[in-house]
């Protein structure tokens, strides 16, 4: 069975929410999540850069494009685009945080593990965990292939104006984050974080997100308790455009700060120190949002005096 590692168990701990070993976290994935995820038309997929920090990207193909050929195996067959910066990063050896994620029916499951294989047009990936992740804050998108032209990758040092409007109108981001080296049961991890439109916070570069009550696994604040550094992406479901941030967290365990968003137990802050946008980048045209259920139970940040 895998286990939390250390510093999950301590994040648990300070949130007051002790789990101790959980069967649902796996060394292998059981049959129904490795049909979910042969049915994705797209993948969410971390894993971490030459320097050590997390990256993150998306990856898109017909449904069946994922495979798990068996229960420790997962295999994309999608060309790398050599000029993203997160899939430059997907080679043998690599952590790998894979987050599959259905839109349509708010259905998601991670598998973690490590690259093993990578051909011009197929990712393998072994599997140590394997675990599903309840429906809260995923708003419901249905998507449809199309056609676009892929504009080039743009490298941000900081966050111009485009930019920061994403953020302020997003429902929806993912955290790109990893254990620190040496943990057992560690590794690069994937998640999603979900909100009414505007539930980050921006000031200046820095990005303040509401840590509302979720499955008290607490892999992602757990990994940044050890390796304060991660990845955030945020896809502009209008254009098709992915924007990838990278930078340092800090995380507000008293309350304090998260105090104004209704529902948020706690807090953790982003500070940007670079980043990317892909044009484009994805080929999939979504249906309005249809707000999570959940959404209703929680608020805003105050506008700033």
């Amino acid at each position: 069975m895998a286990s939390f590692h250390a510093d999950e168990r301590l994040a648990q701990e300070r949130a007051g929410h002790v789990l101790g070993e959980t069967p649902a976290i796996r060394p292998f994935m059981p049959e129904q999540h490795r049909a979910f995820f042969s049915g994705l038309p797209y993948l969410f997929v971390g894993t971490v850069d030459g320097a050590g920090a997390p990256v993150a990207t998306v990856l898109t193909g017909p449904p069946g494009f994922v495979q798990a050929p068996d229960a420790t195996h997962l295999t994309v067959a999608a060309a790398l685009d050599p000029a993203d910066p997160a899939a430059r990063s997907l080679v043998p050896g690599a952590e790998v945080g894979i987050l599959g994620i259905d839109f349509a029916t708010r259905r998601r499951n991670r598998a973690n593990g490590r690259a093993v294989r990578r051909d011009p047009n197929m990712l393998t990936v072994a599997v140590a965990q394997s675990f599903g992740n309840c429906p809260q804050y995923i708003q419901r998108r249905v998507a449809e292939p199309i056609r676009r032209p892929v504009g080039p990758v743009e490298i941000l040092t900081a966050l111009d104006a485009e930019a920061a409007a994403l953020i302020r109108g997003t429902d929806t981001l993912f955290v790109a984050s990893r254990a620190r080296d040496g943990l057992a049961d560690g590794g690069a991890d994937l998640s999603h974080r979900g909100g009414r439109p505007g539930f980050v916070r921006l000031r200046g570069d820095v990005l303040t997100v509401p840590d509302f009550p979720g499955n008290r696994y607490f892999n992602t604040l757990g990994n940044l308790i050890g390796e304060p550094r991660a990845a955030l992406l945020i896809l502009d479901f209008a254009r098709g455009d992915l924007l990838v941030l990278q930078g340092r967290t800090a995380i507000d365990w008293s309350g304090v700060e998260a105090a104004a968003p209704a529902g948020a137990q706690r807090a953790w802050s982003f500070t940007v120190t670079g980043g990317w946008r892909r044009r484009a980048a994805i080929p999939l045209q979504w249906s309005a949002p249809e707000p999570a259920p959940q959404i209703a139970r929680t608020g805003f940040w105050p506008e700033p005096a």
